[in-house]
């Protein structure tokens, strides 16, 4: 089986990103074969100062290996080293209705909300058809939120090939991946970029403590009993603790004489055992950016490897 997933390198990950998507995604590197790439083409729609852009990349590389991609097992690289993606999208663009791009989320929103799209983002879902069918993936692992695109993949996939009368692109399926925990941030709303909320993976020890000790509490004191089941700081406690350390947390929390000052105490011990060996990982990674490029460098040749065969069967279609 071949596993596909993509992440745009538009900041610094989080915890959120981590316990709702990637941690899950490194968890299918196992599968026969698996492709992880960092979507700079798809980034270039928000982000346009190239410096930035660079920087984000590579971040979002060491984090990836940081966080437990093993590049002998799976294949990581950066889209725009694989040329090949674009003239699929071309390819695909010829065959894609315009109905089902003005279907999709992304293009719906900005317009509801009288915000400018350009092109790219009206066309970002051929980008990301193109993406999918180029390393004839068998599942994409996505979010609930995103399974949308993978129904349009399959539409400009079936389509290709009706038109074509073979079966150059294989269909792919959406493997919805479901977060095995609520990832509140700061503020108690769900923690994203976007929000302004967010505790980041491998942002220096004591911004990481200052981030936890501003999340949002009630008012009750110390020797108030609190309810674990309404709290942002015992839901970020679950993430690192075992049942057995949520049972004895609850229980704390249910008793009274605990403020929540202590509790974050323990979300910030709880997170920096749990990404320790991470952190030490990615330090020694800056420290050879030379290796990580030849990592980035190795896996687009791996997956250009793939997509020259997919691309090949589908300019033959096309008669090219």
């Amino acid at each position: 089986m071949k596993v596909l997933s993509g992440i745009q390198p538009t900041g610094r990950f989080h915890w959120g990103n981590y316990f709702g998507a990637i941690r899950q995604y490194i968890d299918l590197q196992d599968n026969e074969q698996a492709f992880y790439f960092i979507a700079d083409y798809h980034a270039l729609t928000t982000v346009r100062e190239p410096e930035i852009l660079k920087g984000y990349v590579r971040d979002a590389a060491l984090d990836l290996l940081a966080l437990g991609l093993k590049p002998e097992q799976a294949t990581l690289f950066r889209q725009s080293d694989v040329p090949e993606v674009t003239e699929l999208t071309w390819l695909l663009m010829t065959v894609t209705q315009m109905h089902l791009l003005e279907k999709c989320h992304a293009y719906k929103d900005k317009k509801a909300k009288g915000i400018a799209a350009d092109a790219g983002l009206f066309t970002y879902p051929v980008l990301m058809a193109a993406d999918i069918l180029l390393y004839d993936s068998d599942t994409v692992p996505v979010g609930l939120d995103q399974v949308q695109h993978i129904e349009v993949t399959r539409d400009i996939a079936s389509r290709f090939n009706n038109i074509y009368g073979v079966e150059a692109l294989k269909l792919p399926n959406a493997k919805v991946v479901e977060s095995a925990a609520k990832v509140p941030g700061t503020d108690g709303e769900k923690m994203s970029k976007s929000y302004n909320n967010t505790i980041e993976l491998f942002d220096t020890p004591k911004r990481i403590k200052k981030k936890i000790n501003a999340v949002k509490t009630d008012s009750s004191g110390v020797e108030d009993k609190k309810n674990p089941e309404t709290c942002a700081v015992f839901d970020l406690y679950k993430l690192f603790a075992t049942e057995d350390q949520q049972a004895e947390l609850a229980e704390r929390y249910r008793t009274g004489g605990m403020g929540y000052g202590e509790a974050k105490k323990l979300v910030n011990a709880a997170a920096d055992e749990h990404f320790a060996e991470a952190r030490e990982r990615r330090e020694q990674l800056e420290q050879n950016p030379d290796t990580l490029e030849d990592i980035l460098r190795d896996g687009a040749g791996r997956a250009r490897a793939v997509a020259c065969e997919v691309l090949d069967r589908v300019r033959s279609a096309c008669g090219l």
